[in-house]
């Protein structure tokens, strides 16, 4: 039996929870700062006096930063390991964080947001990818669900940090709390393994052996003694053609089409929900207490996701999520009494997070070993734009008579479509062996 056969045949265990933990810590840290300068930029707009557009830079170059680092950092997980490259983006966004408390300068503040984002921007899809290459397949859809669910406490943490901190010893204090979860670089160091599939890549098989063997042990099966690998296929350069090649153009489009349509619907919205709320003629507490508990409504979202990803396949769920997100997006900007906002804000929540820990399964396990981080980050990039184009639409769109309405009627075509375009192209992949998706 060869090492890959192995591991697919090792059943959940406390490996996997581990893993689970130390990929989940990472992403909450990652969450937990894109959550900081949210609550940040309103203050530190006063204390410099920033116009709205330079408050509007802070937020773009640091997608602009996610971008380039998913494209980067996907090449590298390819070259160099999911480990290597998941502490060293780690790494980067909290020391360039922790540098944001003493930025100077506006001019300096920006290139520091670049370098944030472009650490937050690497780590999402390499350690998604690597938790996908360990799971059984089975199992594999609900573990990389919950991974994303840490996403949802890393925001609650970033409020908790903004409410208790920044009002008593002002904005640095949260950049030097981002700035923590550099000494987590040490832990992933000594703790979390490499891809057994990556090693193989590599010709590291004896490294790949002994961590299936340990692996087994763990789980009561009985190791191996020789490492065999299955044989491998012609190695190919990491390049962006082989993306559009015959065999992956419909993946790569399919997931380039859902990743905008899903960052441009999450951005667009959660970007500008308060401030549409104020418009509406909600108060600023209200609002911050509407949106607070629509936060709170994504956990739920993401466990249920989680269940039915294994249930139903990763093409239904996803679906079913984006199209229901539509439809409660179009029920919100109609507007209503306090409560009726509430509910169907809180839906739009549970729904659309929900479909991105589905995202964050599907987008790894369409690609080959040899350049699963590589078009994991090249998808995850395209969506950052979409990330970055959403809320100049909405600016451009909620001016004149009846724009919140029009704003979520455009949120409820662009959901739509894209869940039309994932049933119709998409492939299932629930419950295959990463190797028999990939062939």
């Amino acid at each position: 039996m060869d090492i890959t056969s192995r591991l697919e045949r090792i059943p959940v265990s406390g490996f996997h929870y581990r893993l689970l933990f130390l990929a989940g810590l990472g992403w909450l840290f990652d969450a937990m700062d894109t959550g900081l300068i949210a609550f940040v930029l309103p203050v530190l707009a006063k204390s410099w006096n920033l116009s709205p557009a330079q408050v509007g830079y802070i937020g773009s170059i640091g997608l602009l930063g996610m971008a380039v680092g998913a494209v980067v950092s996907g090449w590298a997980a390819d070259r160099f390991g999911r480990k290597n490259v998941f502490a060293a983006t780690l790494l980067i966004y909290s020391i360039a964080t922790g540098l944001c408390a003493i930025a100077g300068s506006y001019e300096v503040l920006l290139f520091l947001r670049f370098l944030v984002g472009f650490g937050l921007g690497g780590e999402l899809p390499v350690a998604a990818t690597l938790m996908t290459e360990y799971c059984p397949p089975d199992k594999r859809g609900r573990f990389v669900v919950l991974l994303e669910s840490f996403w949802g406490a890393g925001w609650l943490v970033a409020a908790l940090i903004a409410f208790v901190f920044i009002p008593r010893y002002g904005w640095q204090a949260a950049f030097v709390i981002g700035a923590l979860p550099a000494l987590y670089v040490f832990i992933i160091r000594l703790s979390a393994p490499e891809s057994v599939r990556y090693l193989i890549s590599a010709g590291r098989v004896e490294e790949a052996h002994a961590i299936v063997s340990r692996m087994e042990r763990s789980a009561g099966l009985e190791p191996v003694d020789e490492p065999r690998v299955a044989a491998l296929r012609q190695e190919q350069s990491i390049r962006f053609a082989v993306l559009w090649s015959r065999e992956l153009f419909r993946r790569t489009l399919m997931l380039w089409i859902l990743w905008f349509g899903i960052v441009y619907s999450y951005y667009g919205i959660f970007t500008w929900l308060p401030s549409l709320m104020v418009a509406q003629g909600y108060t600023v507490i209200k609002s911050f207490e509407y949106v607070l508990v629509m936060t709170l409504a994504q956990l739920p979202g993401y466990f249920s996701a989680a269940y039915l990803v294994e249930r139903i396949g990763r093409k239904a769920t996803l679906a079913i999520y984006l199209a229901a997100c539509a439809v409660c997006a179009y029920f919100f900007g109609q507007g209503g009494s306090a409560a009726t906002v509430l509910v169907w804000g809180c839906l739009i929540s549970f729904f659309n997070l929900g479909a991105w820990g589905v995202v964050y399964t599907y987008t790894p396990e369409l690609y080959p070993t040899r350049i699963r981080a590589f078009g994991s980050g090249w998808a995850a990039a395209a969506g950052r734009f979409g990330g970055i184009l959403a809320p100049t639409a909405v600016g451009y769109m909620i001016t004149g008579a009846g724009g919140f309405a029009k704003v979520f009627g455009m949120f409820t075509i662009v959901m739509l479509a894209v869940a039309a375009v994932v049933w119709l192209i998409g492939e299932e992949t629930k419950g295959k062996a990463l190797e028999e998706i990939s062939h």
